[in-house]
């Protein structure tokens, strides 16, 4: 390894954009190397689609690349990237719900009963899934992957307080899909 690739695998990630944006080939590579998994879980986790997860993810790595030269350093490197990855997410999210259509009921009016067409499948990212984008996205940072409420409102662009009550709304919603998940699972107390 030469001592130009030893530097940049040393370096901080607040370098390795500097370094990028002086156009060092294998800065970005590094920054991508060592960010690109929690980027990944973040966007599958929002999206619950890895094909979309997929796209966003790509996008967000295409933007940070090209706007790496803009980092003004008002927070880790990582929250940056995040950030970016819920905006693409958000992007992705917006088109999906322009092109989605929903069926129409057949003529008798009673659409099929999911549970008895494949059996009772909800599940934490199906449960999730029903939540509005916002609260998704504040319960997958704080509660999925571990963000303080100031770190996600940050990666959000909200305030704090703002984080915090669409944590509190999301977990209201999910709590009676999941407590039937449960009941749904255990066995019947005669």
């Amino acid at each position: 390894m030469s001592s130009d690739q030893v530097r940049v695998t040393r370096a901080a990630d607040r370098e390795l954009l500097v370094l990028h944006a002086r156009g060092d080939p294998r800065a970005f590579d590094e920054l991508l190397r060592r960010h690109r998994d929690r980027m990944w879980r973040l966007a599958l986790r929002t999206l619950d689609d890895p094909e979309d997860a997929a796209d966003a993810v790509q996008e967000a790595c295409l933007s940070a690349f090209r706007a790496a030269g803009r980092f003004r350093g008002d927070a880790a490197v990582s929250t940056w990237l995040h950030r970016i990855v819920i905006n693409a997410c958000w992007d992705r999210a917006r088109r999906n719900a322009v092109r989605a259509a929903l069926p129409l009921p057949d003529e008798g009016g009673a659409q099929p009963d999911p549970a008895e067409a494949g059996g009772l499948a909800l599940d934490v990212r199906s449960a999730l899934a029903c939540l509005s984008f916002d609260q998704r996205t504040a319960l997958v940072l704080i509660d999925m992957m571990g963000y303080t409420v100031k770190d996600a409102s940050r990666v959000l662009g909200i305030k704090p307080a703002t984080a915090k009550s669409r944590c509190v709304r999301g977990r209201a919603r999910l709590a009676p899909l999941l407590a039937q998940h449960r009941g749904a699972r255990s066995p019947a107390v005669g």
